[in-house]
């Protein structure tokens, strides 16, 4: 095989350690080896592409190209071309030849990005390409042949495409040579800290600044949060905290409004059970009667002492004092701790404090 004598690129970092992901490690090693078609099937922002990319990194190709295609947007009439190219000539407007997608990665990897959205008729061609090493640009008679590995991805069901009839038997089986899953976040829970902490040390490298920490109240929201975005998600939530959190360390109130406002009823929950064993009520009548009702119950807890109920909150303690007063808190609180918790005199000094 030629070579293009441009540097190796290094091997995209896989983080984490739950049995899923060091299974799915190992299968990349031993598919880096080879030179077989693979598809990589998962869901959304799960690293479908961070796979595809670390297999060519780990091959003998990887002083060759690695060329995306992006086949959700392979649908306008220029799409043959996109893929295949053209000639001078070919089409109005085609005053030059050009390459294709598929020539420019001559050498090196091919990753076809949601493969399943691709429309039938460039399955087709799609399918001869692979079939025979051999590009025909559009406008042309003469095939041009070419060295390209496959790496497919799609988040879609194929073999339920396969027997609606949206995509093509042949093409499916010629794509699934080798087949690996890409875990969604939420089987991998345990992975969550680990690529937070990477993702900020990313941030920390990016704007060549002290990488920031997460609040153990951060961690417990990432580690609740159901991720439907998988790691994508939890990669834009650190950035988000990032580009809000002023100082070193990443308190709940930096995260994104989505992640906050869907921990309000929980953390209201959270604190009753703290106080009383079983909470009156979990569904908050209203955003602000939900966050002064925890903060009275974080009170509670930490028998009215601000600092640790600032701790338990997740948030600075100039903060919670500033909550306070907008929620009157101070005004009811003797009623409110003598009629309910019976705190003595030393409690009301940490409150009042």
């Amino acid at each position: 095989m030629a070579t293009t004598g441009k540097p190796v690129p290094s091997l995209p970092r896989i983080v984490g350690t739950a049995s899923a992901i060091r299974r799915l490690a190992g299968q990349i090693e031993m598919v880096s080896r080879r030179n077989c078609t693979v598809l990589t099937l998962g869901e959304s922002g799960t690293g479908k592409e961070l796979v595809a990319r670390h297999i060519h990194a780990a091959s003998s190709r990887a002083a060759g190209p690695f060329v995306v295609v992006d086949c959700t947007t392979m649908h306008d009439t220029l799409l043959e071309s996109q893929l295949f190219g053209h000639v001078k000539g070919a089409f109005t407007g085609a005053t030059h030849s050009t390459l294709g997608l598929f020539r420019a990665a001559d050498h090196g990897t091919l990753f076809l990005d949601e493969v399943g959205e691709l429309p039938p008729a460039i399955q087709a061609k799609l399918l001869r390409c692979i079939q025979e090493s051999v590009v025909t640009p559009l406008g042309s008679t003469g095939a041009v042949p070419v060295d390209v590995r496959i790496i497919a991805a799609t988040h879609r069901d194929l073999e339920d495409m396969v027997r609606k009839g949206t995509f093509r038997t042949d093409l499916y089986y010629r794509l699934n040579v080798v087949r690996l899953q890409v875990p969604p976040l939420r089987q991998r829970r345990g992975d969550i800290p680990a690529l937070a902490n990477h993702f900020l040390a990313e941030q920390a490298r990016i704007y060549d600044e002290p990488a920031k920490q997460l609040s153990p109240a951060v961690l417990d929201i990432f580690s609740r949060h159901a991720w439907p975005g998988n790691v994508r998600e939890l990669q834009n939530a650190v950035e988000n905290a990032c580009v809000f959190c002023p100082g070193s360390l990443i308190l709940p109130e930096h995260l994104p409004e989505s992640l906050r406002q869907e921990t309000v009823a929980e953390v209201t929950c959270a604190f009753g059970r703290i106080r009383s064993g079983v909470p009156e009520s979990c569904v908050p009548t209203t955003l602000a009667l939900a966050e002064r009702n925890t903060i009275r119950q974080a009170l509670s807890a930490a028998s009215g002492n601000r600092t640790r109920a600032a701790e338990l909150l997740g948030v600075e303690r100039h903060r919670l004092a500033r909550l306070i007063q907008r929620h009157k808190l101070i005004a009811t609180a003797v009623a409110y701790l003598y009629t309910d918790c019976c705190w003595s005199s030393d409690c009301l000094l940490n409150l009042f404090g």
